[in-house]
């Protein structure tokens, strides 16, 4: 197995520094982060506390006020600058990324691309989607009426450790150019990935306080952050998305998550079944299935569903699985122990209960300790735990349906509603069933890449899948508060000095409803 280059163990030791930790990291637990393609140790990194994330917290909120004042343009070159630099390190952030999660260097990369055009879109877009911007007033002539966005103040990230860069980083930059300050949370098994994102900000020009990044535990440090930021950005599952939901209502702060799926895959009998194989090793497997918008079922029209399950059986049967820094594995390691666990008990569960394995359906601790084979499994009763629960692993179920109405009715039969793909005869035809899906994205001709890397189009989950947007321009506006200010000139709404109350009162019905002839009434 190729390793990371010897520098990378420097540098991962260097970021241990940047959390703002005021009392003696010595004093305080730690936790040992280690290699998941070899379990071996990385480097040891203090957690914080909750008075860690107050003072944090408090900073943030003292620097705030400066960076809301700056031009647009100041925080845009300060984003750019940061682009550049991913652009000029993305090989050192593809080695820490794989380091702490597994993947396969492509997913690496994947997630590192990620990072730059969502720091170039949002670079681009900020200056117009925050410019003041003239709406009709009351009284045309008479009422001048702008809409203005204000920042939130200090807003919370928990990051999840399934993308620990790009999903630490990409939701930050959005709410920096928007004016705010950010307190992050990453995963605890995941945190160099944050601190990389912090030390290119910094390296940027970003002011320390307005990104400050809190290693810990969820309970500890991600409660703390709810507690007292003022608006809250969660990825991570629905069951964590619910209880965080509940919290932040309590205190009345905004809230966006991106939350749990079981995303589902439609094949028509005139889908290019050829092309349909290759992109699923992608749809199905990137970065081993631990990906909230990757799909886990597939509905086949019965007339070339045989034809399907050949050519997927093979194609994944020749995957190449493994460790190494290089691009020549298609599908690395899962990231856990825990992960692992939950993969062979949804896959054994499956089997026990009727469901037949066409690829897969192993451990490999001959590769690493926490490798598992990419799985199709056919024949999945609706009594199987992977029928309609997320495995969040390199399991997908086939299915074959009688028609296109019945694909939808089942590809829409769940509580979630993230990503969905489809394969049909042509675009037309994939883009009519796509408008017919209930998910927050549908990839026609793709498994989630089209979706996820169309920047400037909203991102998120229906239903249980999630509640906001990140990507576009909601992914950026909703880190602010939209105020309007009206001002009322010559005549105010008392009426003019020169005509009697009384006869003003008779007056302003008529004229109000004569101003639907005006444009934009």
């Amino acid at each position: 197995m190729s390793r990371p280059a010897p520098h990378v163990y420097d540098r991962l030791r260097g970021l241990v520094a940047i959390p703002d930790f005021r009392a003696d990291p010595s004093s305080r637990p730690s936790a040992m982060i280690t290699e998941v393609f070899t379990g071996e140790p990385l480097a040891e990194i203090p957690a914080g506390t909750a008075d860690d994330v107050t003072a944090a917290v408090e900073r943030a909120r003292a620097a705030q006020v400066a960076w809301a004042e700056r031009d647009v343009s100041d925080r845009v070159a300060v984003i750019t600058r940061f682009a550049k630099q991913i652009m000029r390190n993305r090989g050192e952030l593809m080695d820490i990324v794989q380091a702490e999660t597994g993947k396969s260097r492509a997913s690496a990369q994947e997630e590192v691309l990620d990072c730059l055009i969502t720091a170039r879109h949002y670079a681009r877009t900020a200056p117009g989607l925050l410019a003041p911007k003239r709406v009709q007033g009351m009284l045309p002539g008479l009422t001048k009426a702008v809409v203005r966005r204000q920042p939130k103040g200090v807003v919370g990230v928990i990051a999840p450790w399934n993308y620990p860069l790009n999903l630490a980083a990409t939701d930050a930059l959005a709410a920096l150019l928007a004016g705010n300050a950010v307190v992050i949370k990453p995963a605890s098994i995941t945190p160099f990935c944050a601190l990389a994102a912090a030390d290119m900000l910094y390296r940027a020009g970003l002011p320390r306080d307005l990104f400050q990044v809190i290693p810990g535990s969820g309970g500890t440090v991600g409660g703390a952050i709810v507690g007292c930021v003022d608006y809250l950005m969660f990825t991570g599952s629905t069951a964590t998305g619910r209880t965080l939901g509940r919290q932040c209502g309590e205190r009345l702060i905004g809230f966006s998550a991106e939350l749990g799926g079981k995303n589902a895959m439609i094949v028509t009998e005139g889908a290019d079944l050829d092309e349909v194989a290759e992109v699923a090793t992608r749809a199905f497997f990137s970065n081993s299935g631990q990906l909230c918008i990757s799909v886990e079922r597939v509905y086949v029209e019965r007339s070339v569903a045989p034809r399907l399950i050949e050519k997927l059986t093979e194609r994944v049967q020749s995957m190449s699985v493994g460790p190494g820094y290089d691009f020549e594995a298609e599908m690395g390691s899962l990231i856990s122990r825990d992960q692992l666990d939950t993969v062979s008990a949804h896959v054994d569960d499956a089997v026990a209960k009727g469901a037949r394995v066409l690829a897969g359906g192993r451990a490999r601790p001959d590769l690493g300790p926490l490798f598992y084979e990419p799985t199709l499994l056919t024949d999945v009763p609706s009594s199987a735990t992977c029928y309609g629960e997320e495995t969040f692993g390199p399991v997908v179920s086939i299915y074959p349906v009688d028609s296109v109405e019945e694909a939808i009715a089942e590809a829409n039969d769940t509580e979630y509603g993230l990503n969905s793909s489809v394969f049909a005869g042509s675009d037309s035809e994939g883009e009519q069933i796509a408008a017919r899906l209930r998910t927050g994205t549908v990839n026609v001709g793709e498994g989630y890449v089209a979706g996820w890397g169309s920047v400037a189009g909203p991102m998120g989950g229906m239903g249980a899948s999630g509640v906001g947007r990140r990507h576009g321009d909601e992914g950026l506006l909703k880190y602010t508060e939209a105020q309007t200010i009206a001002t009322q000139r010559v005549v105010h709404m008392g009426g003019p000095s020169f005509l009697p109350r009384t006869r003003w009162q008779q007056l302003l019905a008529p004229a109000t409803d004569a101003m639907r002839f005006l444009p934009g009434r």
